[in-house]
């Protein structure tokens, strides 16, 4: 077998691709980035459809590695677009000379760990091999699709979509009648889209999400100027912060503060902050008493914007605390369903039956006609892009086995019995609870450090130790039995993937708490970790 010798293979070719890529060949080392699609940007190449855009401001959700980047790129919009943000992709890959070290329809369908070599071989489905000293999975947590199975689905007459597979050119709903099925957040995002142009939108809802408004507004010079003026201490508050949003928690526990003015702090939350509505307190995410009261006033204002009782109770979250599953943040989701040509379908209370070839049956017999159906499914998060892969390590040990309880890992970057194998902002890790900008950065320069600490040893290998990744796994667990996570079901949890582990698969400690713990493992010679020489 022939293969393609580089000293780190590197697979994705999404914002962590290409950090992982700029950063290692800047430090001497070669690298082959290996993209399954045909052009680069990951999640935001894919998911293209109406109202697509980021819940994370756009100064704060872009690398940091360069100031001139920073300087130099103009954002619109405080919250941008998939086609600014793709943009913004397409402009670091040019800028930094990043296309000729990365290699596109290759998708890796195996990784095989060669314990003679020391080194992992990639196989992607072109029959390829490629071989690397490291290997790292830059795959992201939000990139393997779910697609409800529907019995009848090849008989449907219509269109069938999927949010994150949406068709580059135009798909144009004027007179159609569409329907939605998922209200997370590419469904809450593209429902406002939609309805503007459908003849009649259907939305079809199992269970009601917290949404909060995005407060969306074009971004001033002066404003432009502000941020570029201080980008360097603004980097600096966000590492100090647990969300990596810049957003400080009130020291104040919620019920600390009198009713009166807690109402107005969440005023001004629901008002300005988007995602941070969260972070109005302390406690929001581990006291029961202070996430009621926050799903409260969220409830209020939900009640104050759909008029028609029935569908305002059937939008109303009741069976999870508010952030338990990530919320969303949406631009006039709630608003959309006062709209005449539109209807929400609870199928929880009436699952959903088959496809037709007229459009979508209930279990109660009743038909809804549409010409467009879409899926706002989302994905096997977090897990389903590294298992997609058949990845072997030490002794045949494949990922698949090592997790078939639950994923573990060392850190959120390692696994034992899978030398010199890492994944970015992977599980373990804080992942989806933090600004994954700010964690894959941060995971990237600490995986350049470890491999510039094993050539000052020697060490030609590395590999987490089984009592390290014990210790790691359970206090992700302690951590999170601490928070209200796992009384909802999401895909935190494993839940909504049949037959998936149901167990919290990230770090709940914040951004801060966990960079000072992956900082003191690096200053103190990477315990948890075994080093060798071939």
């Amino acid at each position: 077998m022939t293969a393609l010798q580089f000293d780190v293979v590197v697979v994705g070719a999404g914002f962590a691709g290409l950090r992982a890529l700029h950063t290692l060949r800047t430090r001497g080392r070669s690298v082959a980035v290996l993209e399954a699609g045909d052009g680069i940007g990951g999640v935001w190449r894919w998911n293209r459809y109406p109202g697509a855009r980021c819940d994370i401001e756009s100064y704060d959700y872009s690398y940091s590695f360069s100031p001139e980047l920073e300087q130099e790129w103009r954002w619109t919009q405080r919250y941008a677009t998939q086609p600014e943000i793709l943009a913004y992709i397409e402009h670091v890959a040019d800028r930094f000379d990043l296309r000729r070290d990365i290699h596109l329809n290759r998708r890796v369908v195996s990784a095989q760990w060669d314990d003679d070599a020391g080194r992992w071989i990639a196989t992607t489905t072109r029959g390829e091999h490629w071989s690397g000293r490291h290997l790292i999975w830059a795959v992201g947590n939000l990139s393997t699709t779910k697609r409800p199975e529907l019995p009848g689905r090849e008989t449907f007459r219509g269109r069938v979509l999927h949010t994150a597979e949406w068709p580059r050119d135009p798909v144009d709903v004027a007179g159609q009648r569409v329907g939605v099925i998922g209200t997370g957040s590419s469904g809450m995002q593209s429902v406002p889209i939609l309805a503007e142009d459908a003849l009649h939108l259907t939305v079809f809802q199992r269970t009601p999400n917290f949404s909060v408004p995005a407060m969306h507004q074009e971004i001033t010079h002066e404003q432009d100027v502000a941020v570029k003026t201080d980008y360097a201490a603004r980097r600096q508050r966000i590492l100090a912060s647990p969300s990596g949003l810049g957003f400080r928690p009130r020291k104040e526990a919620t019920v600390e503060v009198p009713e009166d003015r807690r109402n107005e702090i969440f005023e001004e939350a629901w008002n300005g902050a988007g995602f941070g509505f969260g972070l109005a307190f302390r406690d929001l995410l581990i006291d029961e008493e202070a996430n009621a009261l926050a799903a409260d006033f969220i409830r209020s204002k939900i009640a104050a914007i759909v008029e028609d009782p029935d569908v305002r109770e059937k939008l109303t979250p009741r069976d999870h605390p508010f952030g338990a599953k990530r919320p969303v943040v949406d631009n006039g989701y709630f608003a959309t369903f006062n709209r005449p040509n539109v209807t929400l379908v609870d199928i929880r209370s009436d699952p959903i039956a088959e496809l037709r070839p007229e459009g979508l049956a209930l279990s109660s017999g009743e038909v809804h006609h549409l010409d467009v159906l879409v899926f706002a499914t989302g994905f096997d998060a977090i897990t389903g892009s590294l298992l997609r892969p058949e990845i072997v390590g030490r002794n045949g040990l494949t990922l698949r086995k090592a997790w078939s309880s639950s994923p573990e890992t060392y850190l959120g970057l390692g696994t034992h019995g899978f030398p010199n194998m890492f994944a970015v902002a992977g599980p373990g890790s804080p992942g989806l609870l933090i600004n994954v900008l700010v964690g894959i950065e941060l995971h990237v320069d600490w995986l350049a450090d470890l491999f510039e600490d094993m050539d000052a040893r020697g060490a030609t290998r590395v590999e987490v130790e089984p009592q390290a990744q014990r210790d790691w796994t359970r206090h992700l667990l302690r951590r999170a039995e601490q928070t209200l996570y796992p009384k909802a079901r999401s895909y935190y949890m494993g839940d909504d993937v049949p037959g998936k582990p149901r167990v919290f698969m990230l770090y709940t400690g914040g951004l801060r708490d966990y960079r000072d713990v992956i900082s003191k493992c690096a200053a103190d010679g990477y315990p948890g970790y075994s080093f060798r020489k071939d």
